[in-house]
């Protein structure tokens, strides 16, 4: 085996530092926009697929965002890297008690370099993994300020001055497609290729991808114009997957995949393939081993269900066969998937670490990765953990 390549983790997370709405806002939105209050460490229950939060409780501190009537505690498992295992739970928490890693850029870095990881992509926290804090406020003129000052900050301070090791994702204003497409048109000029989206639209009350009017038009024809990739993180509808409400946080974390494997039938059932031939959407977190079922599913019912499943005048050739060029999937652990490489395709498999969530693979994700890909060739391996991703999101890293 060749020495092992420098991973490019297309799945992290940042926890916005305090003053990050604060130092950016017009002054008259400082009392309502999104501010950080210290409190009391609140109640906090994760019980089939929905998180509770009930504030007022007694004892240690914890670090509250404030916005508009949003009270949202940051929570251990926001950053639990370099925590014992026990001890990561639901429990709130302050920015004192993070390892300073999960907000700060220096610190950042130097995670990476101890986790040989080269770049990283990262999702937000508190507007949420695409943005539906913004797009559930009742100020939408705020909302969209909120919006840019985010995808400001992640071009202008997280991302800048990093050498391209840390790689800019923004938000949308999900509440209007025009307004999302405005935005991806103005980071594309300053060299964003990556924006969030959810999984599964219809689930926070907005048009699904196949809305017969063309809904997201604009905005996915933003993205195909200037190669924007689209990433859809589990949980970016707002749902988890669970089997019933008083199903324990364990069930749903076994099954974050099924959210991926849904909205995937939803794309390559749509037709977006067809109409916007440069477009590309990757599943960060969704893992890799259904992949193959789907597609070969999905085949099955396009050719023997022609008639009465809805998609023969708008998805000519079949589904499977736009997955190569449009479709990329991201996993950490799924050894069952890597079997199966040479079934979804060693050119449609990222990596990712996770930090700093509790599944994170931080600090140990290189000796993972090698244990899981040590069958595969030194060529798979590289597309895996380095090619594929320097190749989607346009960077300017050496192969």
């Amino acid at each position: 085996m060749a020495e092992f390549p420098k991973i490019i983790s297309v799945d992290d997370h940042i926890v916005e530092p305090a003053n990050l709405w604060s130092s950016r806002l017009p002054a008259k939105y400082q009392d309502v926009g999104p501010r950080v209050i210290r409190g009391t460490m609140p109640e906090v229950t994760y019980v089939g697929g929905k998180l509770t939060i009930k504030e007022g409780g007694q004892g240690a501190p914890a670090d509250f965002w404030h916005y508009e009537k949003l009270r949202r505690p940051l929570l251990r498992v926001d950053s639990a890297v370099g925590v014992p295992r026990e001890d990561v739970t639901m429990k709130g928490i302050t920015f004192e008690d993070m390892r300073p890693g999960s907000y700060s850029q220096k610190e950042r870095l130097e995670d990476m370099d101890i986790n040989h990881i080269e770049a990283s992509l990262c999702f937000p926290t508190l507007p949420r993994f695409c943005g539906q804090t913004f797009s559930e406020a009742e100020d939408k003129e705020l909302a969209l300020l909120c919006v840019k000052a985010y995808n400001d900050y992640q071009v202008e301070e997280w991302c800048a001055g990093s050498n391209g090791r840390l790689v800019p994702l923004i938000i949308i204003p999900l509440w209007d497609p025009v307004l999302a497409a405005e935005e991806v048109f103005r980071n594309a000029a300053r060299g964003v290729h990556a924006v969030c989206f959810s999984e599964l639209p219809s689930r926070l009350g907005l048009p699904s991808i196949h809305d017969p009017s063309g809904h997201w038009d604009p905005f996915f024809a933003a993205c195909d114009e200037t190669n924007t990739v689209i990433n859809m993180h589990i949980g970016s509808s707002s749902q988890m997957p669970s089997t019933s409400p008083d199903a324990p946080a364990a069930v749903g974390s076994s099954l974050t995949h099924i959210n991926a494997e849904l909205s995937m039938a939803d794309w390559l059932m749509s037709g977006l393939f067809e109409k916007y031939q440069n477009l590309k959407v990757a599943y960060s977190e969704g893992q890799i081993g259904w992949i193959p079922y789907l597609l070969h599913r999905m085949d099955v019912v396009w050719d023997e269900n022609r008639g009465w499943g809805g998609v023969a005048d708008k998805v000519p050739n079949p589904p499977s066969s736009y997955f190569k060029d449009h479709v990329y999937g991201c996993f950490f652990d799924d050894p069952a998937g890597l079997a199966l490489i040479d079934q979804i395709g060693e050119d449609n498999i990222t990596y990712e670490s996770d930090y700093p969530h509790s599944d994170s693979t931080w600090p140990k994700t290189k000796e993972m990765a090698e244990a899981q890909m040590a069958g595969l060739t030194d060529e798979q391996r590289w597309k895996v953990v380095r090619g594929n991703a320097i190749k989607l999101f346009s960077l300017d890293l050496a192969n």
